[in-house]
């Protein structure tokens, strides 16, 4: 008892998991307490049993178990936190509590089941229970399935999936446990009640004593279906509501249930059968035999196989075409019945996806319905009947359409049932009145046809369309029937019961609910008007219209209309009129009155005054009568035989117009057209195609009837008169605007010149939008056309439609079967030549029917060729147009398209997804989304495929209002992705993730995430919200549709508006005097937050969507006045957008607070105004902009980088506006610009504007560069001046002259602000663009003397921004004015080259980041918190020339001397920034090391810092070969420049022997293996210019070697050799160049064996035997270790004699060492010849004369070394030190052949060195002191001398120190390059250097501290300047 006293103490938690099992009984005693007594689901109290959850359940005591379970079962009912452990806890519930005895057990486990499925856990609580069926242990699987029929009855089928459970319950009966076989059998009873007899197709194949139990126990189940009596916690209204029912009795509540149950499809309960592989080997070798009986043999092998419900997904390509060929080509009707039966059964089993064979056999089948005998003609209707429910009606409906006029009537017949059974499967949505518009024609024809059953098929098909879409729908094309055959259509429609209803009374009352009775009477009007008048018109007499028009006409009227006097007959006219004007539609006799009209003389009338009345009267008859088509065939021969008269044209076309919107204009159209064409007056013909033109536009496109208006069009180009081929291409032009580039094709053929009009036509049209249609819509016909225009949009658009229009060509007779043969050969060649053909056909044709026979098949093979010349031969055919319209293609032919886009080749993928674009461009996106093709794309694991098609979707999906529910199959495959290894599959994934979120909805994409596994479940999860943060909304339905009709219907307005417009109208008034910018706190900062945080689009795109103006829209919606955002987005009207601009504008002065706090919103809605095409609009924005920089610049106000990035690269876009106008007023507004925001921001967006393809704009961008340039130097040139010139300069060679001039112009204005140096910074040129730039240069020159700058950059200069403050001039740094004589320009580039390091130059740019006050802040101590931010730049500079300023005289800083009293601590500070993994703070820190070994005076000071440098040198080579070149993100160019610097940091510092000689031997050790390392790492040859890089490390090592401490490099060497070998993961040929590297020591040994410690070599070499000795080397795989350790050995004993022996003193116990005995050997045999050697060496060393052959060696060395482009430096110093050495040498031997040119470089360079070595040594220390008040800026400097630019460097690196900028974080690489060195190396050091340095950074800053508060002044003597000079001249010189 003394144990319970202890758990009794612990916490509830702790009990609960002791090893007492009394513990952990009290525990979950407690436990069920403590969770029944919290209230907050959220508690944290919930989350200490989180991990303990599933140890209640599983407990091994049996009483604390039954305890454990009720507490688990508190907690899932109540914590928040238990979704989590549904998997754990059910798991354990299953395995450990399923299978106890007590009953109570079970029914807790049960219930915490059940619960687990209330919290909306229900997937995983099944698949849990599901895999319980398996277990072993019966009682397991019976409280599973117990479990699994409690939860269906109680929560119902919508619930739990029934899927899975249905396909494991057949096994559950073959179990031989009796509990096992009835749990299962209650089981199928509950499945039975949710799904009726969808369950029987999957028990079909139990036993049949089971079978028959279950179908009694079926029988005896209630009718009504049962409901769910459970609900989630997601359900509570609906639980509420079932409770509220339960309340009112339950037969009320049936009645009210307004939620039927599922439908459940048995197919989808059943499992997919594979029988492709099931096939008989020899199927397809006897379906084409010659024997009936084989053939029959193959089909009743197929039949038994494709009798199975559910076939598994493949290719059946080759199987359906075999079937085809059986039933089109097959004599014998017996085999081809069994092939159609075959086929329904393959349709029928594969479902949507036999939708890609559906085009291909539907015309085979309809032309076999010819066949007569009945087996036949059912086998055919159940064949095609089970093929349409794969497919869509539109898909089939060209090949239906096809055979509906064929000669043979039982195929007319057969096709009409056809479609009238498909129509029952229809709705109204999937009936849309584009499919009634093409099949209605076609059966008005049948209707008519002689055969009565093609009759009575035609009145079942409509009659049937009648009954899916109401008569409303059908009526309009019926308008033409007789009485007698609308009733058949009628009464056929009422016997139709269509498929899914539940019959035809609901339907009925269903349909008068919809269609309410106001609205029957006017398409009951509209055939009586349209059909019924014209019939009894055509059939009147003149004596009836006679009869007519008397009882409406005054009698004075008839007897004058046909008087010889024409006064009379102008009277007569007048009075027919007045009594037109007067008569009511329904009495005015429409046919007798014109036909008055026409009675003599008619249209022959000759008084045009009388004429024009007649034309007038006929305008008013068409527009106040019901005037039909037969009126109008009276008076259209008179319109058009008038049209084209002076006088009377104009109310000819008034009557012409009249008659178009009574009988519509594509009738109307097609009747004048024929009418004039047939006439010869050209004067007709060019007014009625410019009549035309403008109908046109006031009617819309609608119906236009293409085909008729093509050849006339033709013979109108082809006139003579230029009027009619003006009026034609005028024609063309408005018919573009509405059908776009397909116009083009079909006048391909015509002359060029013409071509040419059409396409200049074309060109104006382009980016117009049509005009919107203001005639010819009628009353009641709005909505049902705003209706189909959506349906149309449902679609893809209304480009289909206009695609029908065109002609077509049947080309199935030209693609023969030899060119799909060919296109199936083994041989490419062969494949490509048929593929060739085909092409040829198609491009031929143009546009062809859907009839192309097996080509698609045959294509789709070419798409997945191994070929790539041949899947982008295959692509290129189905780009041809003819391919745009063929929907029916989209499964057999897309789907292969988007295969190919995981192709590996990026071309092939192009031209892939251009395809696809032009396909779904005409398409829309619904046939692809349909089915479950796309998902299997999306299933297949290729990276390129998946990126391709979500980035597709991704564009595509936001554009479409609605989807297939099919897109849901796609999810799964997309939360893969979200996962893919892929970075660039992640991110399409996560791309469109909202896309199609936004479609599915969050709640639906989130319940998918159960099936995932639950590693990805939660990062999946965190996707998906934050996906739902940036979701976009779903596009609104377009404007002006439903709107429009409804408006146009009614002819008063209504609601609101209608009723009080002019209160109103006040109202507006009166809100427009408001403010119209509301200021929001932070509003601005707010909206840059989000998107920056992705929550909002970000402001980027090619062309403004529609999404981005919903958002600009919603953000505009908190802080713009509303009648100001209405009117800036209005629709139609643009000067309402003219007018609120101006009202910005009058009132910015007034609420300029506001204007900037919504300004990035301003400057948005401007960008999208600049995508418009609207000149006033444009032109008033423009206005806008220029008055709004000014102010902006007035008031101080800066564009931040939000503000900026969202506007100007779209300003820069109009900058290359066709307009001169905007092009001048664009420049402007740039140059203003750059006074708000800075000129080298805006300078990298104009760059970008130099790579668009309009020419304009690239000239003007580059104009506009040159501007910047020269008004504020080169510092605006970003990234950097060389980057941006080299991409300025491949513009000298463009196409467009506007834009070389522009491109040379720039690249002059660099040259006038640093002269020469341009010819380094633009890079390679041509020869002929190097001369085009040097003609420009020189002639810039010229007049550059004499002559003024241009006028627009005298503008730029007069508007350049000060952007300084006025008191300090000089901060800004301004380019040399143009009137300062220049030198003349060289005439040479190479001279120009060569001498450029003596010329004068213009002030150099000094980048503007160090553009600083340096006295103010100098003197200043107490702003240091107010140091501008300085950017962070590449540096880049410094390996280019350095261009130094020529100073301005000023006060030295008092601090300058703070350098020199702490230089260990400065060089310390830097050394420590060589090592950042920060590539610019490192460069920066070795060009300041450069700067002090570059300049002898200043070196002396890096003395005791070399290994300390060294160190971190190879740390920073290490870091590059490890880190940056592994990192893709880094630009390769920075990391050679890092390369660079370091490369020539070490050849300065090797160059000094005094230093060279401070390296320690471990430190060398390290330098050299980092070396080696770069010289081998071949990512470095990728870097452009690497090769001259590793040229440059050979040179560094060669220079490490010669001037190094010998001892301390041979023995690094040995040690470094010994690693190598050590090592075996090492490179070989590391090893290789270390040996190479000691052969060049033992070369050197002879003059270096007196400076080489022998003892520490030999030590070195005898601990390289011991770890190889003589055996161990000979065994290695090469024997040079072994030669080159034996060359040393043999030159040392050479060299020193047998003292050799007497340097072993520091290896211990020399008698074992196997170097000693080597050693003896070899002295032995070398005899006295390190005596001889010795001798040698002395007289050479007293020998100070040289014979002749020497010295012409040496000689011929040294021009060598000049005439190299390397070494050219190093020649011509050691020509000067021989020069000084023997000064009586004779040099003119060897420039005897050389150039002119060459003689002079070398004389030249001469002097330089010479120059530069006089001032050597002549600085003096700077600490003579100067006045602190010294000479001001503008003042003469004493002794005629300039102050050294020096000083500013030094004393800007001593400002950044005191700031702590150059304190920046260092990284230290922890790896080795290759592998870590095994003897103590610098990096032993490391600890050491880095206190070291830790204390020089403090004492640094110490003295920092201390020199603020003493100053000290300090200067140079002015007579060290000249010295200053030459050096800094030297410095330019070598950096080039």
């Amino acid at each position: 008892m003394g144990d319970d006293s202890e758990w009794m103490k612990l916490p509830i938690d702790q009990k609960c998991e002791h090893k007492v099992w009394k513990a952990r009984l009290n525990g979950y005693e407690e436990a069920l307490k403590l969770f029944q007594r919290i209230e907050d689901e959220k508690s944290p109290e919930w989350g200490k049993y989180l991990g303990l959850l599933k140890k209640f359940v599983t407990d091994s005591n049996a009483v604390a178990q039954l305890k454990g379970l009720e507490a688990a079962l508190a907690y899932v009912e109540k914590a928040h936190l238990a979704g989590k452990t549904s998997g754990e806890v059910v798991s354990g519930v299953v395995s450990k509590v399923f299978n106890q005895p007590k009953a109570r057990a079970k029914e807790l486990g049960s219930d915490i089941c059940l619960m687990y499925i209330e919290i909306e856990r229900a997937e995983v609580v099944q698949d849990e229970l599901i895999k319980g069926l398996d277990n072993k242990n019966p009682k397991i699987v019976v409280t599973c399935i117990e479990t699994l029929r409690k939860a269906l009855s109680e929560f119902g089928s919508k619930i739990i999936t029934l899927k899975p459970v249905v396909k494991v319950l057949p096994k559950q009966f073959e179990s031989r446990e009796k509990a096992v076989r009835d749990e299962a059998k209650l089981l199928s009873v509950e499945i039975y009640k949710w799904i009726r007899d969808a369950l029987r197709p999957p028990l079909q194949g139990i036993n049949s004593v089971q079978l028959k139990e279950l179908e009694e126990e079926w029988v005896k189940l209630p009718t009504t279906a049962p409901k769910q009596s459970r609900f989630l916690r997601s359900q509570q209204a609906l639980k509420a509501k079932f409770e509220q029912q339960q309340a009112a009795g339950g037969d009320e509540a049936d009645d009210n249930d307004e939620e039927p149950a599922p439908q459940v499809d048995p197919y989808e309960l059943l499992e997919p059968v594979e029988i492709l592989s099931k096939l008989p080997k020899d199927f397809y070798d006897k379906i084409e035999a010659k024997k009936w009986q084989e053939r029959k043999e193959a089909l009743e092998a197929l039949e038994t196989l494709a009798k199975n419900p559910k076939l598994e997904n493949g290719d059946y390509g080759d199987l359906v075409r075999a079937l085809k060929k059986v039933i089109g080509k097959d004599a014998n009707v017996m085999l081809v019945t069994l092939a159609a039966k075959c086929l329904a059964g393959l349709a029928a089993g594969l479902r949507k996806k036999f939708g890609t064979y559906a085009g291909h056999v539907v015309p085979t089948i309809l032309e076999k319905f010819k066949e007569k005998k009945p087996q036949v003609v059912q086998a055919l209707q159940e064949a095609i009947d089970a093929v349409f429910l794969t497919t869509t009606l539109q898909n089939i409906s060209e090949d239906v359409l096809g055979v509906m006029d064929n000669k043979n009537p039982s195929i007319k017949q057969q096709a009409s049932l056809f479609l009238a059974r498909s129509f029952r499967h229809c709705t109204q949505a999937t009936l849309p009145k584009s499919m009634l518009k093409a099949f209605c024609p076609a059966f008005l024809k049948q209707v008519n046809d002689s055969a009565p059953e093609v009759r009575d098929a035609a009145y079942e098909a409509l009659g049937t369309a009648m009954k899916v879409v109401g008569e409303k729908a059908v009526n309009p094309f019926l308008a033409d029937l007789d009485k007698l055959k609308l009733d058949k259509i009628k009464e056929s429609a009422d016997k139709v019961e269509l498929l899914g209803k539940k019959g035809g009374a609901e339907k009925k009352a269903a349909a008068a609910k919809v269609a309410p009775p106001a609205k029957v009477a006017p398409p009951a009007e509209n055939p009586a008007r349209s059909s019924g008048p014209p019939k009894k018109a055509s059939a009147a007499k003149i004596e009836v219209c006679e009869e007519k028009s008397a009882a409406v006409l005054p009698a004075s009227c008839m007897q004058l209309l046909d008087s010889a006097n024409w006064k009379e007959r102008l009277a007569s006219m007048e009075e027919f009129q007045k009594a037109v004007e007067q008569m009511d539609k329904n009495e005015m006799p429409c046919q007798a009155l014109v036909r008055m009209l026409a009675k003599k003389p008619g249209w022959k009338e000759t008084n045009f005054q009388v004429m024009q009345m007649k034309l007038h009267i006929v305008g008013l008859i068409a527009q106040k009568g019901s005037f039909s088509k037969t009126s109008a065939f009276v008076v259209l021969d008179g319109l058009v035989d008038k049209i084209g008269d002076v006088k009377c044209g104009g109310k000819a076309k008034e009557g012409l117009t009249a008659t178009a919107e009574a009988c519509s204009l594509p009738w109307t159209a097609e009747q004048v057209v024929s009418m004039v064409f047939a006439q010869k007056n050209p004067k007709n013909q060019a007014e009625t195609l410019n009549w035309l033109s403008n109908a046109m536009k006031e009617f819309g496109f609608t119906g236009i009837n293409v085909k008729g208006f093509i050849n006339n069009v033709k013979t109108a180009l082809g006139a003579t008169n230029p009027a009619v081929r003006t009026a034609a291409i005028t024609l063309l032009g408005v018919m573009y605007l509405y059908m776009g580039a397909p116009l083009r094709m079909f006048f391909e053929d015509e002359k060029p010149a013409l071509l040419k009009q059409i396409d200049d036509e074309f060109e104006k049209m382009q980016g117009q939008s049509p005009p919107a249609a203001f005639r010819g819509t009628k009353k009641g016909g709005a909505e049902e056309d705003g209706e189909e225009a959506d349906e149309q949009e449902e679609d893809g658009g209304g480009a289909p439609d206009i695609m029908d229009l065109l002609p077509r060509t049947d080309v199935s007779d030209k693609i023969t079967q030899d060119m799909v043969d060919k296109m199936a050969d083994k041989n490419w060649k062969i494949r490509k030549e048929g593929l060739d053909e085909v092409a040829a056909v198609i491009s031929e044709a143009k546009f062809i029917q859907p009839s192309i026979g097996e080509l698609p098949m045959a294509l789709k093979g070419r798409l997945n060729d191994s070929n790539k010349i041949l899947v982008r031969n295959g692509l290129s055919i189905c780009f041809s147009p003819g391919y745009w319209t063929l929907k029916q293609h989209v499964k057999s032919l897309g789907m292969p398209i988007i295969t190919v886009l995981g192709d590996s080749k990026t071309n092939v993928r192009a031209a892939a997804m251009t395809t696809l674009q032009a396909w779904v461009e005409q398409t829309g996106m619904k046939d692809w989304l349909e089915g479950e093709d796309l998902s299997e794309e999306l299933k297949r694991e290729n990276p390129f495929l998946r990126q391709e098609v979500l980035g597709w979707l991704a564009e595509k999906l936001p554009t479409m209002r609605t989807v297939p529910s099919d897109l849901m199959l796609c999810v799964p495959y997309l939360f893969i992705c979200l996962e893919d290894r892929n970075g660039d599959v992640r991110k399409k994934a996560q791309d469109a993730l909202p896309t199609f979120m936004m479609h599915l909805g969050y709640e639906k994409m989130l319940k998918a995430t159960g099936k995932l596994k639950p590693a990805s479940k939660e990062p999946v999860s965190a996707l998906l919200e934050k996906a739902r943060a940036v979701m976009p909304a779903k596009p609104a339905p377009p404007p002006g549709k439903a709107g429009a009709a409804k408006s146009s219907s009614n002819g008063a307005p209504t609601g609101v508006l209608g009723k009080k417009a002019p209160v109103t109208k006040a109202k507006d008034e009166e809100d427009r005097s408001g403010v119209i910018f509301i200021l929001v706190p932070n509003g601005k900062e707010q909206r840059i937050k989000e998107e920056k945080g992705l929550k909002v689009l970000k402001w980027n795109f090619q062309t403004p969507r529609d999404e981005y103006v919903d958002q600009l829209k919603t953000q505009m919606s908190t802080c713009f006045a509303r009648w100001l955002q209405e009117e800036l987005f209005h629709a139609s009207d643009f000067q309402r957008q003219v007018k609120a601009i101006g009202v910005m504008g009058e009132r910015m002065e007034d609420e300029l607070e506001g204007t900037v706090s919504c300004l990035d919103l301003i400057l948005k809605w401007f960008t999208l105004r600049f995508f418009e095409t609207n000149s006033t609009v444009l032109m008033k924005v423009l206005e806008y902009l220029k008055q709004l920089f000014p102010t902006l610049s007035r008031e101080n106000y800066h564009l931040n980088e939000y503000e900026a990035s969202s506007f100007i690269p779209y300003l820069i876009l109009k900058v290359g506006e066709s307009k001169d106008v905007v092009r001048k007023d664009v420049r402007a507004i740039l140059t203003m610009l750059c006074k708000v925001y800075p000129a080298s921001k805006v300078f990298p967006f104009l760059m970008d504007g130099t790579k668009s393809k309009n020419s304009k704009q690239r000239a003007e961008c580059l104009e506009e560069l040159g501007c910047l340039i020269e008004n504020y130097g080169m510092n605006v040139c970003q990234p950097t001046p060389a980057k941006s010139l080299k991409e300025i300069a491949v513009h000298i060679g463009d196409r467009d002259n506007s834009v070389r001039n522009a491109a040379l112009n720039t690249v002059v204005a660099v040259y006038n602000v640093c002269g020469d140096q341009v010819y380094k910074l633009i890079g390679n040129l041509s020869e002929k663009e190097m001369s085009m730039l040097e003609e420009r240069v020189k002639r810039s020159a010229k007049k550059t003397t004499t002559a003024a700058p241009p006028p627009n950059r005298q503008a730029a200069e007069r508007e350049r921004p000060q952007r300084d403050h006025p008191s300090n001039p000089n901060a800004t740094f301004m380019r040399k004015p143009a009137q300062q004589p220049q030198e003349e320009v060289p005439n040479k580039l190479n001279q120009a080259r060569a001498q450029n390091a003596e010329r004068e130059h213009s002030h150099p740019s000094i980048p503007k980041e160090f553009q600083l006050d340096l006295d103010m802040i100098e003197n200043d101590h107490t702003r240091v918190s107010e140091l501008p931010d300085l950017v962070q730049h590449k540096l880049e500079e410094l390996l280019e020339p350095i261009m130094m300023p020529e100073p301005k005289i000023r006060s030295v800083s008092p601090h300058f001397d703070d350098l020199h009293n702490s230089t260990a601590s400065t060089i310390n500070f830097v050394i420590s920034q060589v090592a950042s993994g920060d590539i610019n703070t490192s460069i920066q820190a070795l060009a300041q090391i450069d700067e002090v070994l570059r300049q002898e005076d200043k070196a002396d000071a890096m003395s005791g810092h070399i290994d300390q440098f060294l160190i971190a040198t190879f740390m920073q080579l290490r870091l590059i070969y490890n880190t940056h070149m592994a990192d893709d993100r880094l630009d390769k160019k920075d990391i050679f420049k890092l390369y660079s610097c370091i490369i020539g940091n070490m050849l300065s510092l090797f160059s000094m022997e005094s230093l060279a000689r401070e390296a320690s031997m471990g430190v060398l050790k390290d330098l050299m293996h980092g070396l080696i390392t770069l010289m081998l790492d071949a990512r470095v040859e990728d870097i452009e210019d690497g090769q001259q890089l590793i040229r440059s490390v050979n040179l560094l090592v060669v220079r490490v070697l010669e001037k190094s401490d010998q001892t301390n490099i041979l023995s690094a060497l040995l040690v470094l050799l010994q690693d190598s070998l050590t090592t075996s993961s090492g490179s070989p040929m590391f090893s290789e160049l270390v040996m190479k590297c000691l052969w060049r020591m033992i070369r050197l040994l002879p003059e270096t064996i007196n400076s080489i410690n022998l003892d520490r070599i030999l030590l070195d070499v005898h601990n390289f035997m011991k770890v190889f000795p003589k055996e161990k080397l000979k065994q290695l795989k090469s024997d040079v270790p072994h030669r080159t350790l034996k060359t040393l050995l043999h030159t040392l004993c050479k060299l020193t004699g047998g003292k050799i022996l007497d340097h072993m003193s520091m290896i211990e116990n020399r008698n074992e060492s196997e170097l000693e005995a080597h050693l003896r050997r070899v002295v032995k045999h070398s005899g006295n010849f390190s005596g001889m050697k010795s001798d040698r060496g002395s007289e050479k060393g007293q020998d100070d004369r040289m014979s002749k052959a020497k010295v012409s060696d040496i000689l011929s060395e040294i021009f060598k070394k000049i005439g190299s482009k390397e070494n050219t430096k190093e020649g011509l110093t050691e020509l000067y030190e021989y020069k000084q050495k023997y000064s009586d040498a004779d040099l003119e031997p060897f420039l005897r052949n050389t150039s002119q040119f060459f003689q002079s470089y070398v004389e030249r360079g001469l002097r330089m060195i010479e120059s530069e070595r006089e001032g050597k040594g002549r600085i003096q220390p700077t600490s003579t002191v100067i006045p602190q008040h010294g000479l001001d800026s503008g003042s003469v400097p004493l002794n005629g001398e300039e102050m050294k630019p020096a000083v500013y460097y030094e004393r800007l690196k001593i400002l950044r120190q005191r700031q702590g900028l150059e304190n920046n974080s260092r990284t230290r690489p922890t790896t080795s390059l290759l592998s870590k060195p095994s003897v103590a190396s610098s990096t032993d050091m490391l600890q050491s250097k880095l206190s070291q340095l830790k204390e020089s950074r403090e004492s640094h800053f110490q003295q920092e501290q201390s020199h603020s508060h003493s100053p000290t002044r300090s200067s140079s003597p002015a007579a060290n300047l000249d010295d200053l000079k030459k050096r800094l001249e030297r410095i330019k010189s070598n950096r080039q």
